[in-house]
């Protein structure tokens, strides 16, 4: 993950695209291509849904979309110096507690 944003963050600085990079841009990116991805699901059943990896061509344009929410979601996660690996398992941590397994916590 830390290699992946260190490419990315080189990529913007070759661009001269960081002085754009600020959190409320790429958190306004970030929902832009996530819309972008619901888009391909939007008018789908759930049965067409679950076998859109089955055309190379939507399976292209789901991958696509799934790399520019990652690629946004890893570039403002860098900017605001957030180890998204650490901040998931936490969360994790937390839902566990919140939302404990059937047959736990029942006492």
């Amino acid at each position: 993950m830390a290699a992946l944003q260190a490419r990315l963050a080189r990529f913007a600085v070759a661009r001269d695209w960081q002085p754009f990079h600020t959190p409320k841009n790429l958190a306004a990116a970030l929902s832009v291509e996530a819309s972008e991805l619901v888009e391909i699901f939007q008018w789908l059943t759930p049965e067409q849904s679950a076998r859109v990896m089955d055309s190379p061509d939507s399976a292209h344009r789901v991958e696509d979309e799934v790399a520019d929410v990652l690629a946004y979601l890893l570039q403002l996660c860098e900017v605001l110096g957030i180890d998204a690996l650490a901040a998931l398992s936490a969360k994790i941590d937390r839902n566990e507690r919140r939302f404990p397994a059937r047959g736990e916590g029942a006492g």
